[in-house]
């Protein structure tokens, strides 16, 4: 009886393996994933610094303690970054950012935020979250001081995505909206534990989620299609501070390489891309403009509701006035 008990025991063990090793892609595609040490960064970080032989280098006021790279110091006017030598061939990825953001200044007194990259450049330094502006590649920002006066419906710190292709630059005044692909609120500062960020690039779909309330959830942020990347681009982390300041630590930057199962028809489809874009940008970007614009027009519907209200108030207590001064009058 025990014999046959530990058999089932193992059956049900290796059924949970192997359900843990494959997966389905969001649009139904089954796929696996395989950890790429090459392109990944993690405690004791014995790949990081300047000889060849490393995979990864350290730039600017980025340092590298036993528990985190540290890209800022929570200090003024510092910048720093992490990039990978090695160029990343993968089709299909899977990036998980284990970060910490935290410093004394209280809620919009901190900043600016720290970005993850990949990107055809590298240690180039920039007013970008700490790099290159008119970068070509994916950015994606976590965001934590807002630039913009009118950021009604956005509140901060936020994550949004950005692709480039060498001649778009980063709109820091208006903290990166016209050429964002989406994005989502994030608290993430100051938290007692852990927080992630996923980035997932299969089939030309771009997806990123949050797990940041400490439930070991992935929470959706923004799901993109039409999304064209290179092969051969550069992983990074970059953050930068300014007036106001945090420390933004790197924990961890895990790859997975996804192999999709993908039919005949769908590697006909897919020639090879050369400059990052995004199909149908510009339907993405009416959007969100017409997101803000319902926004808006919402705020203004209430504002105006309240007026006429008051108005037609206002309106009744004078005839109710000459309604009852006339009836007075009427008796005496």
């Amino acid at each position: 009886m025990c014999a046959k008990m530990a058999t089932i025991m193992l059956a049900l063990c290796v059924i949970s393996i192997a359900s843990l090793r494959s997966c389905l892609s969001d649009d139904g595609h089954e796929m696996e994933e395989f950890l790429k040490r090459e392109y990944s960064l993690s405690k004791p970080y014995q790949g990081i610094g300047s000889s060849g032989s490393s995979h990864w280098e350290l730039m600017g006021d980025a340092m590298v303690t036993t528990d985190q790279v540290r890209l800022t110091p929570d200090m003024q006017s510092k910048q720093g970054a992490v990039w990978s030598r090695i160029p990343c061939h993968l089709k299909d990825w899977e990036l998980q950012v284990h970060f910490k953001i935290h410093g004394h200044g209280k809620k919009n007194l901190n900043g600016d935020g720290l970005a993850v990259w990949y990107t055809k450049e590298r240690i180039q330094k920039g007013p970008v979250f700490g790099n290159k502006d008119f970068f070509t590649g994916l950015g994606v920002f976590v965001d934590t001081y807002p630039n913009e006066e009118k950021h009604i419906e956005r509140i901060f710190p936020y994550i949004l995505a950005m692709v480039g292709n060498g001649t778009i630059g980063y709109d820091h005044e208006r903290d990166g909206r016209p050429t964002e692909l989406g994005g989502c609120n994030a608290m993430v500062r100051n938290l007692k534990h852990d927080t992630f960020l996923f980035i997932r690039y299969v089939r030309r779909r771009l997806t990123v989620m949050i797990d940041i309330d400490g439930q070991h959830e992935w929470r959706d942020c923004l799901d993109i299609p039409g999304v064209r990347l290179p092969q051969g681009y550069y992983f990074g982390a970059t953050a930068i501070t300014g007036d106001l300041s945090d420390n933004h630590d790197l924990i961890s930057l895990k790859l997975y390489q996804l192999t999709v199962l993908r039919s005949k028809l769908d590697e006909d489809d897919e020639e090879e891309v050369t400059v990052p874009s995004v199909d149908n940008m510009e339907l993405i970007r009416t959007y969100q403009e017409g997101e803000a614009i319902s926004s808006i027009g919402i705020f203004f519907t209430v504002l105006f509701s309240m007026l006429g209200l008051f108005l037609l108030i206002v309106v009744g207590l004078v005839v109710y006035s000459h309604w009852t001064e006339s009836r007075r009058k009427r008796f005496y």
